[in-house]
């Protein structure tokens, strides 16, 4: 892949506040790229340093390799889409598309009727022209904002929290929708959220960040499964916490876990390399099961006691306690035809396997 955007050294300070730290990154050609984390992290102040509304105290910004110091936001090659959409209300639809080609005097009138009802097929509200904007559902003004920013042809689409607006399933619609239409024009985008699911559905590779700094940078897959360190972990999804001895690091790790006892594990599920002492290990709820009656198993079982049951309809989330470890834990079941769901307080017994296990500092 090509390099299209490239970070290095990016600080940013408010005053005493240090917003960006030495952020080093690199965005490919037609990549979707999401940046990650809690509220306050710096996500936001680092898309809005790439597009040119905020400069950096120090470090370099390069967009298809020029030096992006001192070049202001209209002059870059990217375009953003707000968290607000920023529709204008007294607008018809094309006339809020067309608004970004109000400058470009040598685009004639047809040419821009054209460009626009193009832009409004690509995001799926053909013959909408006309419409007012204010009668417009939030969904829609939302296509209307992409179709605004897509109209210029910019090497880089920004997203800064488009479907915080919205409710559960036209998020959800409005996450296929985007991948469908990156796919379909191309460029590069860059989302920021601070919904997890959201990250690990659309993107191709994801920044996570805490405190201004980048904690791990990799596929959707690897944040997931191997993630680098607790936090990131317990931001990405859930995750159970077991205690753990690290005896010997060699081509496999030697450990022992609370509530599940000695294991060989490969080194590869130990993304910082492993050490030989004290640790934790993660297990995520849905590598995890319970033998119901009357099914087998050749994984390894441990027994507990049911703690808590919630039930999801297609899912069921089990609490259990096994002995010696403080923390029930949270175990995802799906809810098959003839599988009971448990009562809290059942005995029962939970499966598991040591190539689930990650092994974190």
């Amino acid at each position: 892949m090509t390099a299209l955007i490239t970070l290095t050294g990016v600080n940013k300070y408010y005053a005493d506040y240090h917003a960006l730290r030495d952020i080093n990154l690199t965005i490919n050609e037609g990549e979707f790229f999401s940046l990650l984390g809690p509220s306050g992290c710096g996500k936001t102040t680092l898309l809005r340093t790439i597009a040119g509304f905020e400069m950096p105290s120090d470090g370099v910004v390069m967009i298809g390799g020029k030096d992006m110091a001192g070049v202001p936001a209209n002059l870059r090659p990217t375009n953003m889409v707000f968290q607000s959409y920023a529709i204008f209300p007294h607008l018809t639809v094309a006339e809020n598309v067309a608004f970004g080609l109000r400058k470009s005097k040598e685009i004639d009138k047809q040419t821009k009727a054209k460009m626009v009802a193009e832009a409004l097929a690509m995001v799926g509200l053909d013959g909408y022209g006309k419409r007012a904007a204010h009668a417009l559902s939030g969904g829609q003004r939302q296509r209307v904002a992409l179709a605004r920013a897509l109209i210029l042809k910019p090497k880089v689409l920004l997203l800064d929290e488009p479907l915080s607006a919205l409710d559960k399933k036209m998020r959800e619609q409005m996450q296929v929708e985007l991948i469908r239409l990156q796919r379909q024009v191309g460029i590069t985008f860059i989302l920021v959220t601070h919904d997890q699911e959201e990250a690990l559905v659309m993107s191709d590779r994801i920044a996570v960040m805490f405190e201004g700094e980048i904690g791990q940078l990799a596929d959707p897959e690897t944040l997931y499964r191997r993630p680098n360190s607790r936090r990131v972990a317990q931001f990405i999804g859930k995750m159970n916490m077991l205690d753990a001895t690290v005896e010997v690091v060699d081509e496999v790790i030697d450990l022992t876990v609370r509530g599940l006892g000695s294991m060989q594990i490969e080194r590869e599920q130990a993304p910082e390399g492993g050490q030989v002492g004290s640790a934790v290990v993660g297990i995520r709820p849905e590598t995890l099961g319970i033998l119901f009656e009357g099914e087998t198993t050749e994984r390894k079982l441990v027994d507990g006691v049911v703690d808590e049951v919630v039930y999801y309809g297609d899912m069921t989330y089990y609490d259990v306690r096994i002995e010696g470890v403080e923390q029930p834990l949270n175990i995802a079941m799906k809810n098959l035809i003839g599988r009971p769901v448990l009562e809290v307080g059942a005995k029962t017994q939970v499966i598991w396997d040591e190539r689930s296990l990650v092994l974190l500092p």
